[in-house]
């Protein structure tokens, strides 16, 4: 660790009240006390980074740390910020893992380190100290465990008391913003556990969409995703089963549980016929008028094919190609042979 140098006279009274070390003896304090180090961090000093091992905590007694997250665009997500009496990382230590996010100084702060050589703050291994004193090593180890389980058990009750909001989060986590629609992301993390065969996988693209977005702007764009989330989400209320779904930008869809090949051609054509009667964009100064037409691909897993995602990569490789083609078909992929 940089830039992190020992403190004289430093005050370690706080060590007793940590979790990790409770019910020791006095000896058992003396021993913490004489494996940790007493440390000053300046201001904007890293503590630790992202994925370095959490081979110590830290107890904080004067200034400030703040934990945050790099994004890759080299932006940063501040996660928290730590005053004196709290401990860092102590989660993390116990559990053997690994940091997830970085934590620096955010003023001049002084911490205490443990375990670490006082002399010279580099961390020390618990199998060192186990070998110097087996019994205050095991009971700081049962304590860790006796932490990390009541932590896990408080999760779960949060969890379960606040089950509407949890849902809430999980459904925004899921959902397009712009349309309403299930995101892409749902397929890979939730759909092939509920799938029940035979399933049907029915992608829409609109036609000539770049030639409104491009006459008309992207509000006219915009307007016309929603028109086409409106009549998908209708689909999939009258169906039962369904998930409407937008797969990419304009590339929308349904996934049907229970749908054989005759159901799926038939909502495949009555949502192509829906969709031609959606209102036209009116003619407007030497534009012409803009009507509505989709090209849709469609497959049933796992008849047209095993494996699901070869399924979903299939019909969307066809709908693509059919819609560079001129689009307003619908078409029936099937694995080649």
């Amino acid at each position: 660790m940089t830039a992190v140098n020992i403190a004289e006279n430093f005050d370690f009274s706080s060590i007793k009240r940590q979790e990790l070390f409770l019910n020791l003896q006095k000896n058992g304090i003396d021993f913490v006390i004489a494996h940790s180090a007493a440390i000053n961090l300046e201001k904007n000093k890293p503590l630790f980074s992202t994925g370095e091992k959490a081979s110590r905590f830290y107890i904080l007694t004067h200034g400030e740390i703040r934990v945050f997250k790099k994004n890759t665009d080299g932006s940063e997500v501040e996660m928290a910020r730590f005053a004196p009496g709290d401990t860092i990382g102590d989660f993390d230590f116990a559990r053997s893992a690994n940091y997830d996010a970085n934590a620096e100084a955010a003023e001049d702060s002084r911490l205490i380190a443990f375990p670490a050589a006082p002399d010279s703050n580099e961390p020390l291994s618990i199998d060192s100290l186990a070998q110097k004193d087996p019994d205050t090593v095991c009971c700081i180890l049962l304590n860790a465990i006796i932490m990390m389980t009541g932590r896990i058990k408080s999760t779960r009750k949060l969890i379960l008391e606040n089950m509407t909001w949890v849902q809430e989060l999980h459904r925004r986590a899921y959902e397009d913003p712009g349309t309403g629609l299930w995101k892409q992301i749902m397929i890979a993390d939730e759909i092939t556990s509920v799938l029940k065969d035979p399933a049907a996988l029915i992608m829409l693209k609109p036609d000539r969409f770049k030639i409104l977005v491009d006459s008309r702007g992207h509000s006219a764009g915009d307007e016309a995703m929603i028109r086409i989330a409106i009549i998908l989400k209708n689909f999939s209320r009258k169906i039962g089963q369904c998930w409407a779904l937008r797969f990419k930008s304009n590339e929308v869809g349904l996934i049907i549980n229970n749908c054989n090949a005759s159901k799926a051609k038939e909502i495949t054509w009555e949502l192509s016929e829906v969709i031609s009667e959606m209102e036209p964009v009116p003619a407007k100064d030497d534009l012409d008028e803009f009507v509505f037409s989709a090209t849709i691909s469609w497959a049933i897993w796992p008849d047209d094919e095993v494996e699901w995602e070869n399924l979903f990569s299939g019909n969307y490789s066809l709908l693509l190609d059919t819609w560079k083609e001129g689009g307003n078909k619908i078409i029936h992929y099937v694995r080649a042979a």
